[in-house]
C-alpha cells in the first residue's frame, strides 16, 4: 500500500511545484498588480478592525507613489511629442486621494496596472496563429546514414542531398523530395487549408508542414536557412515584433478625450460644490479601452491574416491595406499561372505530332529554360516515352542541342533553329498569348509545339473582389509585348494595361499611380523595386523570389493570388474593430460620466464598473481574430513544383 501511494504523493509534490512557479511567474511579470491587490486587501483589513487612519495611509502612500511614477514617465513622453491618456489616471489617482476615496485610489492603480495584464493576455489570444508558427521550428533532424543508421543532427547542419527520416507527427525541417511512398502532410500552418495534402514519391514537401501517421524518407533540397519555413518564420518574427499603429489611433482621441474629462468632472464639482463630484467622473474615465483596444485587434488581425496564408509585416499595413483604392499586378506568374501550358503539335511532312513531341521533351529535359519543363510534363501526361541523350549542349537564350540515340535534335527560337537548316523558317500563326517553340530534327526543319500562359483561375474573381473592396483601380504591368498584354486583359477584365516595360518603368507608374494607396502584386526578383515603390507590397511567396519577398509589405506563402483579396478583407475587418472598440470604450466611459455626474455613482462603484468597461473593449476587439473564413477563395493549386526529370 505504501508503494502504490508514493506516485500519487509524488505526483502532487510537482503540482504543488508547478504551482509554485507559476505564481512566481506571475510575480515576476506583473509586481504592481501583485501589490496593488495587497494594499487593497491590507487597506480594507485595517479599516475593517478600526483602523482607518492606518488604512489611508498605507493606501495613499501606494497611490500617490504610483502616481507620481506615472506623472514622470508622462512627462518624458510629453517632452518626446507623446501626448497620452496619463493625465486622466494621474488626476483621478490624485483626485480620490484629496477627497479621502483611498480605496477608490488603489482600485484605479489596479486597474491600471491590471490592463497591462489584459492586454498581454488578449494579445497572447489575437496572434495565436503567428506564435504558433515560431513554437514548431525544429531544432533538429534526423539524417539517414549509408548503413542505414539514423542520426540526430543541428538543423543548420542539414545540407542538400541528405537523406532524412520525418517520424510520425513531426514537422519536416527542411524543404525537401518526397524518397519513400505516398504520405500525407498538414500543411494547415502554412497554407490555411485544413485538409491533408498527398504527396507521392519524387513530389517536393515543404518544410513547416506536419508528417501524417507514417514515418516518410525526404530527401533535402535546401538548407534550413534556404527553406520555405525559415524565411516565413523569419517573417512572422517581424511581424510580432512590429508595432501597430495604436499611438496614432489612441493619440488621435487622448487630447479631446482628456479635455472632455477634465471639463465634464470640473462641471459637476461646480453645478455640486463638492470635489467629491470631481474625482467620481474622473475615476469612470480612465483611458484603458483606448490604450488595450487597439493594438489587440491589429495583432488579431495579423494572427487571422497568418492563418489564412498571408503574413503580414505589421499593424500599419494591415491600416494602409483596408484604405487601398488602386490595385496594380504584374502579369506573368502573378495574374497567369507562370508556367505555359501545351496548346497544340504542329508537325511538318515526315512527323507526327505525338513523335514530334516528344523528341522536343526528350531534348528539353536537359534544358533549363522555363518553357522547358512545361514541355517536358505534357509529353509525359500524355504518354510518352522521353529518348535518353548521349549528350546535350545549350546555348544561352536560344534553344538546346541533343544527340537522342541516332538522331540530332534541336529545339529553341525560330532564328536559332532555321540557322541550324540553312533555310528560314515562316512564323506559323499563333492567337495573342501564344508562343512557339521551333525544333529541327537531323538538320531538318521538323515543325512547332506551341505554348499559352494562361490567366489563374482565380485572377478574375480576385480583381472583382477588389473592387468591391475599393481598390476599383485596377493595372496590369508586364514586359510582355502589347498584343499579349491586352489579350490577358481582355479575360480578366482589366481595363489600364501597361505592355513592354523595364523594371524601371515599372516603379514610375506606381508612383505616379492614382488613386492611393496603391497596391502592387508581384512574384519574381525583378519585381522587388516595384513592390517596394508601392504604398503596400504583396509578394506570391510560393513561388516568388527571396528579393521579392524581403522587400514586400505582405508574403502570400501559397499559390493562390486569391489571398491577396482576403488580405484586404481582414485588413478591413481589423481596423472597423478597432475603431469600434475605441468608440464602445468612449461610448460607455462617457455615459459612466454623465451618470457620475448626478451624484449617484460612488467613486469605488464606479472604478469597479470601469474595470468592466475595459474588459468589454478588450472582448470585441477580440473579434479581429474572427470574423468567419472570407469567402474570396476561388481556388488553391499545390504549392509544389512538379518533378523535372534528370
Amino acid at each position: 500500500m505504501r508503494e502504490a501511494s508514493l506516485p500519487s504523493l509524488d505526483g502532487a509534490w510537482q503540482d504543488g511545484q508547478d504551482r509554485t512557479m507559476g505564481i512566481l511567474r506571475l510575480v515576476r511579470a506583473y509586481p504592481l498588480v501583485i501589490a496593488a491587490i495587497i494594499v487593497l486587501a491590507l487597506s480594507l483589513l485595517l479599516a475593517g478592525i478600526g483602523q482607518g487612519e492606518a488604512a489611508q495611509l498605507v493606501a495613499s502612500i501606494f497611490a500617490g507613489g504610483v502616481a507620481a511614477w506615472t506623472f514622470v514617465g508622462m512627462v518624458r513622453e510629453i517632452l518626446r511629442g507623446h501626448w497620452g491618456l496619463d493625465l486622466l489616471a494621474v488626476t483621478a489617482i490624485v483626485a480620490t486621494l484629496l477627497v479621502g476615496e483611498y480605496v477608490a485610489a488603489v482600485i484605479i492603480v489596479l486597474m491600471l496596472s491590471g490592463g497591462e495584464a489584459l492586454e498581454d493576455y488578449a494579445a497572447g489570444r489575437a496572434k495565436r496563429e503567428l506564435t504558433a508558427l515560431l513554437d514548431r521550428v525544429p531544432r533538429t533532424a534526423h539524417r539517414r546514414l549509408a548503413d542505414g543508421t539514423v542520426e540526430d543532427v543541428p538543423l543548420e547542419d542539414v545540407a542538400p542531398g541528405d537523406l532524412l527520416v520525418v517520424r510520425p507527427s513531426e514537422v519536416v525541417p527542411v524543404d525537401g523530395v518526397l524518397e519513400s511512398g505516398a504520405a500525407s502532410f498538414d500543411e494547415s500552418s502554412l497554407t490555411g487549408e485544413s485538409l491533408p495534402v498527398d504527396r507521392e514519391a519524387g513530389e517536393k514537401v515543404l518544410s513547416g508542414s506536419v508528417n501524417s501517421t507514417t514515418a516518410a524518407l525526404l530527401r533535402a533540397s535546401a538548407t534550413a536557412a534556404d527553406s520555405q519555413f525559415s524565411q516565413i518564420v523569419a517573417l512572422v518574427r517581424e511581424a510580432s515584433a512590429s508595432r501597430a499603429p495604436v499611438v496614432r489611433l489612441a493619440d488621435r482621441y487622448a487630447v479631446p478625450f482628456t479635455a472632455f474629462s477634465l471639463a465634464l468632472a470640473a462641471v459637476g464639482w461646480w453645478l455640486s460644490g463638492d470635489p467629491r463630484r470631481f474625482a467620481e467622473v474622473l475615476v469612470v474615465a480612465t483611458p484603458c479601452p483606448l490604450l488595450i483596444a487597439a493594438p489587440v485587434a491589429f495583432m488579431g488581425g495579423m494572427s487571422r491574416a497568418a492563418k489564412n496564408g498571408v503574413i503580414v509585416k505589421g499593424g500599419a499595413v494591415l491600416e494602409l491595406l483596408s484604405r487601398v483604392k488602386t490595385a496594380a499586378f504584374d502579369k506573368t506568374g502573378t495574374l497567369t499561372r507562370g508556367r505555359p501550358e501545351l496548346v497544340s503539335v504542329r508537325p511538318e511532312r515526315g512527323f507526327d505530332a505525338a513523335e514530334l513531341l516528344a523528341l522536343t521533351a526528350s531534348a528539353e529535359q536537359y534544358s533549363t529554360h522555363a518553357l522547358a519543363s512545361s514541355i517536358v510534363e505534357a509529353a509525359v501526361a500524355q504518354g510518352a516515352e522521353l529518348i535518353p541523350g548521349s549528350g546535350a549542349e545549350e546555348a544561352a537564350t536560344n534553344g538546346v542541342l541533343a544527340q537522342l540515340e541516332d538522331q540530332r535534335v534541336l529545339v529553341g527560337k525560330r532564328a536559332f533553329v532555321g540557322a541550324e537548316t540553312g533555310r528560314e523558317i515562316a512564323e506559323p500563326p499563333l492567337e495573342p498569348g501564344e508562343l512557339a517553340v521551333y525544333v529541327a530534327v537531323d538538320r531538318a526543319f521538323a515543325g512547332v509545339v506551341v505554348l499559352r500562359d494562361l490567366p489563374r483561375p482565380e485572377a478574375k474573381a480576385t480583381l472583382a473582389r477588389l473592387a468591391e473592396l475599393g481598390a476599383r483601380h485596377t493595372v496590369m504591368l508586364t514586359g510582355d509585348g502589347a498584343r499579349t498584354a491586352r489579350s490577358i486583359a481582355d479575360q480578366l477584365g482589366v481595363s489600364d494595361v501597361r505592355p513592354e516595360l523595364l523594371p524601371l518603368d515599372k516603379v514610375e507608374i506606381v508612383r505616379a499611380a492614382a488613386p492611393r494607396p496603391v497596391l502592387m502584386v508581384g512574384d519574381g526578383v525583378n519585381d522587388a523595386p516595384v513592390l517596394a515603390a508601392a504604398d503596400v507590397g504583396i509578394a506570391m511567396g510560393a513561388r516568388g523570389s527571396t528579393a521579392a519577398s524581403e522587400s514586400a509589405d505582405a508574403v502570400v506563402l501559397v499559390d493562390d493570388i486569391s489571398r491577396t483579396a482576403t488580405a484586404v478583407e481582414i485588413s478591413q475587418h481589423t481596423v472597423r474593430v478597432a475603431l469600434q472598440s475605441i468608440w464602445l470604450g468612449i461610448a460607455l466611459s462617457v455615459g459612466l460620466m454623465i451618470v457620475a455626474l448626478t451624484g449617484v455613482l460612488p467613486a469605488v462603484a464606479g472604478a469597479l464598473l470601469q474595470e468592466a468597461v475595459d474588459l468589454a473593449t478588450i472582448l470585441n476587439a477580440l473579434r479581429a481574430v474572427r470574423g468567419g473564413r472570407p469567402a474570396v477563395r476561388v481556388s488553391v493549386e499545390a504549392t509544389s513544383h512538379p518533378v523535372r526529370l534528370p
